[in-house]
């Protein structure tokens, strides 16, 4: 299996939003939005993985904080390209 255990999309729409307390109609909306992708059956099932749920918490934080969902998706962005550079950083010391 190629996909990281983190990363496989496992939980239905239904069960992500009640782990993370939000709803449904949120999470469709920050997909919309450009904020998660999460993955998709043959059908076109959505399908939630961990580091999906991870991300929606993170949402959630930057929302209480009072940012609106265009400032989230810039601070996601930045939280991601950080992590990539550090981890390219690793690599070579």
């Amino acid at each position: 299996m190629s996909e990281q255990p983190r990363a496989l999309g496992v939980y239905a729409i239904s069960v992500a939003a009640e782990i993370v307390g939000m709803g449904q109609q949120n999470l469709r909306l920050y997909e919309r939005k450009g904020l998660l992708e999460p993955s998709r059956t043959v059908g076109g099932t959505r399908r939630y993985s961990e580091n999906d749920l991870m991300r929606l918490h993170r949402i959630a934080e930057l929302l209480a904080l009072g940012l609106n969902l265009s400032g989230i998706r810039l601070v996601l962005a930045l939280e991601t390209e950080n992590a990539m550079l550090k981890a390219k950083l690793s690599r070579h010391f």
